[in-house]
């Protein structure tokens, strides 16, 4: 017999208890919902999170914005050359931070690979190993460089490059292993040895979405690059605070604008690499 929504509707209506889900399972889903306001309500609470304050508090944000109109414009090549150069420098950051990380992750990816490393213990060794790197936030891996190495950045590179090690290992590894396993077994069917199996059956798969991870997380270590300079490891954001420092927020502001519009360049530019190394996807044709 087919089932209409008339047929279901009725059959609702006199079974009602044979729709609804069991005792046990509402109990827990009203559990739940529970906590999740309540905790809601106290994160509101303890934060001081009143509609008040968020007033207020929009009320100082408004001044300050119109303190950045009209945006500053530089009358002379100086301090105009100072600004282009640290965003020349927070673009370095960004890419030696995540060539450097690529490069070391790469190989420690394959580790992390179940079709390629068999090795259970070493297979979650090196997953957890992964993980751990990944917990240390970016900001904080910088604070400890730039004590380390001093100001510049020295620090601002090899914090961007560490974190990114754990993010690209993770990423590869998942890549590989969601690779066909039909070009492995003709390279492996033609007699090829277990490296010439991964070159010629692994990479082809796998290097396109290698090659987009790295344009993202290029584009997203820019705007990381800027933080990081306001700690003191380089490029325009060291420019960036001094000038909040100063309330030149007129300054401040052109140097937001020319960020935006370098990572909108830069987010202009990975799209036409992609386009011609990867290949539009049909969608877009």
């Amino acid at each position: 017999m087919t089932m209409t929504p008339d047929r279901i509707e009725a059959a609702r209506a006199r079974l009602p208890l044979a729709f609804r889900a069991p005792l046990p399972v509402r109990l827990r889903r009203y559990a739940l919902w529970t906590l999740f306001f309540a905790l809601l309500a106290w994160c509101v609470y303890d934060f001081n999170i009143t509609p008040a304050r968020i007033w207020e508090g929009l009320g100082r944000l408004g001044r300050v914005l119109s303190f950045m109109f009209p945006p500053h414009i530089w009358d002379n090549w100086a301090d105009f050359s100072e600004v282009l150069k640290g965003l020349g420098e927070t673009l370095a950051i960004a890419f030696l931070g995540t060539l450097l990380g690529a490069v070391i992750a790469y190989p420690l990816s394959f580790l992390g690979a179940k079709n390629i490393n068999r090795l259970s213990f070493l297979r979650l060794g090196a997953r957890r190993g992964f993980d751990l790197i990944r917990a240390f936030e970016t900001l904080i891996l910088a604070l400890i460089f730039i004590r380390a190495f001093g100001l510049g950045p020295l620090p601002g590179i090899l914090a961007i490059a560490v974190s990114e090690i754990g993010t690209f290992a993770k990423l590869f590894s998942e890549a590989l292993e969601n690779t066909s396993s039909k070009p492995i077994d003709g390279v492996k069917a033609s007699g090829g040895s277990r490296l010439q199996q991964i070159r010629f059956g692994i990479a082809p798969q796998v290097n396109p979405v290698i090659l987009s991870i790295l344009l993202y997380n290029f584009e997203s270590n820019v705007r990381s690059g800027t933080i990081l300079g306001i700690v003191g490891a380089g490029g325009i954001g060291f420019l960036l605070a001094d000038r909040i420092s100063a309330y030149k927020w007129d300054e401040a502001w052109s140097i937001i604008f020319l960020i935006i519009a370098m990572v909108y360049l830069i987010d202009w530019l990975s799209a036409l690499l992609r386009s011609r190394l990867i290949g539009r996807p049909e969608s877009a044709k």
